[in-house]
C-alpha cells in the first residue's frame, strides 16, 4: 500500500512519518477501499465516503456527487435529538460537548501499519477527542477508535463512548448478525433494515459471544450474497459487554454506532486522565459476505490472532470421553489411542485438581491448581513422559478467572470474588461457582501465577484449554471504590488484559484455547492472547454445520476448533455417521472429542483417514481464502463451502447433505475462487465408497468448475448394511502443470 495519501483541493500531498498536516481532505485507503474525511482546522471533523477505493479526480469531485458529508464522530449535546457516539458531563455539571478540528497526524505503527490521527478539543472546556485510523499494507481493514482526555479542573463522566460511528445510505440494505444461545451458538440472522433502532448488545461481562455477536454485515444491495454485490463488515475488537446500534431516522441515512455497552458502566475520568476505546475494525469488498469474511480472515491471521500463522495440531480432548472420570491409566490409553491415529496432541479436561476438595464434580476446587494425586499419583509428570513415549504433545484444561465456595482460595480470600456490598454472594455452575474480580491487582497475580507456575513447572505443556464458565452474577466489585462502582465490568477486561499481557510475555509459544461454556469469548478482542476458540460444546456434526458457518463470517478456519464427536450426540443425541462427523470436522482446527476405546475398529479407520487427510490439506484450510457456495440457511438441502490457497494452486472443497428425502433434489455446485485457465486434478478426501466417483484422479479446468461444477452423488456405493441418511464429501484440488 502507498503511504497514507492527505489530499488538498487541487493539489496533492504525501505524507511521511509523523508529519502534521493542516489539510482539509484526509483519504484514508487500503489496497482497495477508501474512508475520505474532511477535517478543516476548526471544524467539525465529517466523512464523506467509505466503500470501493477512489481516484484522487474522484475525491476532488466528491462533494459535487452527493458525499456523506456528517459528523464522522458526533457528540451529545448540541442539537441532542439524533444519537451520539459519545455523551459527557463536564465537571461543572455541562452535558453538551462541541468539539472541532485541531490537528491531523500520520505515523507509522510497529506492525507496519499506519495511523492517522485527528487530534479535536471542545470549544470551551480542556476536554480532547482524538479520532484514530489504523490501515495494513495488503489488507482491507481499517480500525478506528477513540483517545479521550480531560484537562478540566474536575472528573468528567463519561456516558456513552462508542468505539466509532458510519452512517450508510439509506436503500435496500440488508444486516446479517449472528445470535444463539449456549450449544447452539453463532446463527445467521439476516434481514432488511427498517425505521427505528436496531440494537444487539452483551450484559454478560465475562463472555461475550453466546447469544449474539460484535460483529455485523451490512449488505448495500439486498439480501446477501455469498460471491457478489457491495457488503460493508464491522467487528467490534472487545471482549466484555459491547453495543452495537443501527438508528434508521428521517434523514437519508442508517446510523451505525459500536463500542462498549455504556449502561450501567458510567465512567469516570479524573483529572489528567485518558480513556482509550477498543479498536472497531471496518472493511468493504464488493465480492459478497464471503469477500468480507476474507478481509476479516487475513487480518485477523495476521495481526490479531496469536501466532495466526502457525499451523494448529491435530488434538484429542478428554471432556466427552470421561468427564471427571480422570485417572492416571484413561489419560495414558486416550494418549495412545489418539497417536495411533495420527494425532498429534492430548488435552486432559476438567477434573485432574483439588487436594482439600478434589475435583469430581462441578461444584468444588476451581482456584486449588493443585495435582489430585488419588487420581494421577505419578502428577503431571508422569502424564508428560506417557505424552512423550507415544510422541504426542500434551495440553491441560485450567479456568482462572473462577473459584468454588468449596475451595480453599475462597476460605482464605473472600474478598477476591465479585460480589455485591450487604448482599449474598450470587452462585453460578454446580451452585458454588464464583467469579473472582479482575479488576483487583492481587487476583491479577493469583491467575498469572497459575499459568507462570503450571509453565514454569511443566515446561512441556504444549496447550492450555482457558475456560470461563460464569458471567458476572453481582454488579459488586469489593476492590473498587464506591463512587467507582460503575467502572467493574470496563476495569474486568482492563486487569484481565493486564494479565494476559503478562502472561503471553512469559509463554508466548503454548497454545491457548479461549474456552468459555463453548463458544462464549469468539471475539477479536481476546483472541491476540489466544490461538483459537471453542465454538460450540455441541458438537453434533449436523448443528455445527450451521454454526460454524455463520462463525466463519468472522473467523478463520485456524481459530475455530472443532470435533469429531461420539454417536450417539452427547448434546442432540442425534445418530451421525462417523464419515459426516469427519468432513464436518475438517473444515475447521481438526480435533477428537471422545473416548477412542469406546469406537469400533471401522470408525477408528475412518477417523485414522481423516486425520492423514487433513494433515495434507492442513494449510490450505488454515491459510486459504474461504468461500462459502450454498447456505444451509438458505433451504437447498445442502450447505458448501472450500477453501483456495492464495496462490490459487489448490484447494478443498466441502459438500454436507443436510435433509433427506426420497427422490430428492439438490442443486449442482458451482466452486468459486480458482483461476479459471488453471487445470485441477481432482481426489476425494474420506471416501467410504466401494468404488471411486466417476472424477477421481481427472482434470478439470477452474473456468468448468466455477461454471458447471461435479455431481455430488446423494448416497455411497457400500455394502447394504453401512448405507445412512447422511452423505457428505470433501475433495482436494491440485494444480496440474
Amino acid at each position: 500500500m502507498n503511504p497514507l495519501k492527505l489530499i488538498i483541493p487541487f493539489a496533492a500531498l504525501y505524507i511521511i512519518g509523523g508529519a502534521t498536516v493542516a489539510a482539509e481532505i484526509v483519504n484514508i485507503s487500503t489496497p482497495r477501499t477508501s474512508l475520505v474525511l474532511d477535517a478543516e482546522k476548526g471544524g467539525a471533523l465529517k466523512i464523506l465516503h467509505y466503500g470501493d477505493r477512489l481516484t484522487d479526480a474522484d475525491i476532488a469531485t466528491l462533494k459535487d456527487a452527493g458525499a456523506i458529508n456528517r459528523d464522522a464522530y458526533p457528540v451529545y449535546g448540541i442539537f441532542p435529538q439524533s444519537e451520539a457516539a459519545l455523551s459527557v458531563t463536564h465537571a461543572d455539571g455541562n452535558m453538551t460537548t462541541d468539539v472541532e478540528v485541531v490537528d491531523v497526524t500520520s505515523a507509522p505503527g510497529a506492525d507496519g501499519s499506519t495511523v492517522t490521527t485527528v487530534a479535536m478539543r471542545d470549544k470551551v472546556y480542556p476536554f480532547n477527542v482524538n479520532v484514530n485510523y489504523r490501515t495494513y499494507p495488503g489488507e482491507d481493514v481499517i480500525e478506528t477508535w477513540v483517545d479521550l482526555s480531560n484537562n478540566e479542573k474536575g472528573t468528567v463522566k463519561l456516558n456513552r463512548f462508542m468505539s466509532g460511528y458510519l452512517p450508510v445510505r439509506y436503500g435496500d440494505v440488508w444486516l446479517s448478525q449472528l445470535y444463539g444461545s449456549w450449544a447452539n451458538e453463532g446463527k445467521v440472522d439476516e434481514a432488511p433494515l427498517t425505521h427505528g433502532v436496531k440494537m444487539i448488545k452483551n450484559k454478560d461481562g465475562v463472555r461475550n459471544s453466546h447469544t449474539s455477536h460484535a460483529e455485523v454485515m451490512l449488505s448495500l444491495d439486498g439480501k446477501a450474497q455469498e460471491n457478489a454485490g457491495r457488503v460493508i463488515g464491522a467487528a467490534l475488537c472487545y471482549p466484555g459487554n459491547y453495543k452495537v446500534m443501527i438508528d434508521t431516522d428521517d434523514s437519508d441515512y442508517h446510523h451505525f454506532f459500536a463500542g462498549i455497552n455504556e449502561e450501567n458502566s458510567t465512567y469516570n475520568l479524573k483529572k489528567g486522565e485518558s480513556f482509550k476505546t477498543p479498536e472497531l475494525a471496518l472493511t468493504y469488498s464488493d465480492e459478497g459476505l464471503s469477500g468480507v469474511s476474507r478481509n476479516f480472515h487475513r487480518w485477523g491471521r495476521n495481526y490479531r490472532l496469536h501466532a495466526g500463522n502457525k499451523e494448529r495440531k491435530i488434538l484429542l480432548n478428554s471432556w466427552e470421553g470421561v468427564y471427571f472420570a480422570i485417572n492416571e491409566d484413561v489419560m495414558a490409553g486416550m494418549m495412545e489411542d489418539i497417536a495411533s491415529m495420527g494425532g498429534e496432541l492430548f488435552v486432559m479436561d476438567d477434573g485432574w485438581f483439588g487436594d482439600k476438595y478434589p475435583r469430581d464434580v462441578d461444584n468444588s476446587s476451581l482456584g486449588d491448581w493443585v495435582v489430585d494425586t488419588r487420581k494421577l499419583p505419578n502428577g503431571i509428570d508422569g502424564l508428560l513422559a506417557t505424552a512423550k513415549k507415544n510422541g504426542v504433545k500434551f495440553g491441560i484444561w485450567i479456568e482462572p478467572e473462577m473459584t468454588n465456595s468449596v475451595s480453599e482460595l475462597y476460605e482464605k480470600h473472600p474478598e477476591y470474588i465479585i460480589k455485591a456490598p450487604n448482599r449474598e454472594a450470587t452462585m453460578g455452575r454446580g451452585g458454588t461457582q464464583l467469579v473472582l474480580d479482575m479488576a483487583n491487582p492481587k487476583v491479577q497475580d493469583i491467575v498469572f501465577t497459575i499459568v507462570d507456575t503450571l509453565m514454569t513447572k511443566y515446561p512441556e505443556i504444549d496447550y492450555i484449554k482457558w475456560d470461563a464458565n460464569a458471567p458476572i452474577m453481582d454488579h459488586g466489585s469489593q476492590y473498587l471504590t464506591a463512587d467507582n462502582q460503575s467502572h467493574l465490568y470496563i476495569d474486568y477486561h482492563r486487569g484481565l488484559e493486564k494479565t494476559l499481557d503478562r502472561i503471553r510475555a512469559a509463554h508466548p509459544d503454548v497454545t491457548i484455547q479461549a474456552c468459555a461454556s463453548g463458544g462464549g469469548r469468539a471475539n477479536w478482542g481476546i483472541l491476540p492472547w489466544f490461538d483459537e476458540f471453542w465454538v460450540s460444546d455441541n458438537n453434533d456434526a449436523l448443528q455445527r454445520v450451521y454454526m460454524q458457518w455463520g462463525t466463519s463470517y468472522f473467523f478463520p478456519a485456524i481459530a475455530m476448533a472443532s470435533h469429531i464427536s461420539a454417536s450417539p450426540n452427547h448434546q442432540t443425541f442425534r445418530r451421525i455417521p462417523v464419515k459426516f462427523r469427519a468432513d464436518v470436522a475438517m473444515s475447521g482446527r481438526l480435533g477428537l472429542e471422545m473416548q477412542p476405546k469406546d469406537m469400533n475398529e471401522e470408525d477408528k479407520a475412518v477417523c485414522r483417514q481423516a486425520i492423514a487427510d487433513y494433515k495434507k490439506i492442513r494449510p490450505v484450510v488454515q491459510f486459504g481464502d474461504i468461500y462459502r457456495l450454498v447456505s444451509p440457511y438458505d433451504g437447498k438441502g445442502i450447505a458448501s463451502l472450500m477453501y483456495v490457497t492464495p496462490e490459487k494452486d489448490e484447494a478443498v472443497f466441502y459438500w454436507w447433505k443436510i435433509e433427506t428425502f426420497m427422490n430428492q433434489q439438490l442443486p449442482r455446485v458451482t466452486m468459486a475462487g480458482l483461476d479459471p485457465d488453471k487445470m485441477y486434478k481432482v481426489t476425494e478426501l474420506n471416501r467410504i465408497d466401494n468404488e471411486p466417483l466417476p472424477y477421481e484422479g481427472k482434470t478439470f479446468s477452474g473456468r468448468y468448475l466455477m461454471s458447471n461444477g461435479l455431481e455430488m452423488p446423494l448416497t455411497y456405493k457400500v455394502d447394504y448394511h453401512k448405507n445412512t441418511d447422511f452423505a457428505s464429501r470433501v475433495l482436494r484440488l491440485q494444480e496440474v502443470k
